[in-house]
């Protein structure tokens, strides 16, 4: 019954793969930073497939504005279109471009750079300093800091999105979850000295089965983590595969994303004002 379980799920993502040939786009279009570091505001997408994303690329995905960069698997900036990420053949719409169109302002002088280094699969002990992951023969953690302090060569740190825990749902995993999250979020901040950079955490979704231990970790952590909260996973629904967010479900969730983003990032220019002499 499980092999033929994985089978299934190896039909429905090959038929995904193959339906993405039609949409991706063909030609990528390579940017040169023109604005001040201030100006040019950084998100860093991280976690596992769904935060690289899996849902089929429509037209509407490949439509770029020059004001929403991505920074590409050779470390350039290009105008982002779907699919962002290149974890796996498979990759296709996440919540990172629909994160980016809501947060874009009215201001023009700002221009939004997205930082794709989600890994499909890796669990969260895939991402700490020198960890291997073997599905996608990387080291998520080392080269997500890699490829962000390449981009902070141009701009600032805005915010980050994180969306992962399917590979942590058994309850060894998952008793140990919050304190390896607390970990992440500390060494992140760290590293890029930004400590109080928003940080958001994107819900597991109920068409997968034990989640609801991981999705109240996360809620949980608001109480240890300063400038974090979590979006909610409600209403999303499932590609063929019944394992990742289909695309019209990623926009939602992207949007869902920004909006907690824009909350964070205002409650900590408040905290900012009262604390300024």
């Amino acid at each position: 019954m499980k092999n033929i379980f994985i089978l299934l799920c190896f039909c429905a993502l090959f038929h995904e793969m193959s339906a993405q040939t039609g949409t991706i786009p063909k030609k990528r279009e390579r940017v040169e930073i023109t604005v001040k570091k201030e100006h040019f505001h950084l998100y860093l997408l991280i976690g596992q497939s769904n935060m690289a994303g899996r849902g089929i690329v429509e037209p509407q995905d490949t439509v770029g504005n020059p004001r929403i960069l991505r920074l590409n698997r050779e470390g350039e900036w290009e105008i982002a279109k779907e699919p962002l990420h290149f974890d796996k053949p498979g990759a296709g719409v996440g919540p990172g471009l629909a994160f980016a169109r809501e947060m874009l302002p009215d201001d023009d002088s700002i221009v939004i750079g997205l930082i794709p280094c989600a890994t499909g699969g890796s669990g969260i002990d895939m991402w700490k300093p020198g960890a291997y992951w073997y599905q996608t023969d990387s080291y998520p953690y080392d080269d997500a800091l890699k490829r962000t302090h390449k981009a902070l060569q141009d701009g600032t740190l805005k915010g980050i999105l994180w969306h992962q825990g399917g590979a942590d749902r058994s309850p060894q995993k998952t008793a140990v979850y919050k304190d390896k999250l607390i970990v992440l979020v500390a060494a992140l901040r760290n590293e890029f000295h930004t400590f109080d950079v928003p940080f958001v955490a994107g819900e597991l979704t109920i068409f997968r089965d034990n989640v609801a231990t991981i999705n109240k970790i996360f809620h949980e952590a608001k109480q240890d983590i300063p400038y974090y909260d979590v979006v909610s996973a409600e209403g999303l629904t499932p590609c063929k595969d019944g394992i990742h967010i289909d695309a019209v479900s990623q926009r939602k969730f992207g949007k869902r994303y920004a909006q907690m983003m824009k909350y964070l990032q205002a409650s900590s220019a408040k905290v900012e004002r009262r604390t300024s002499p």
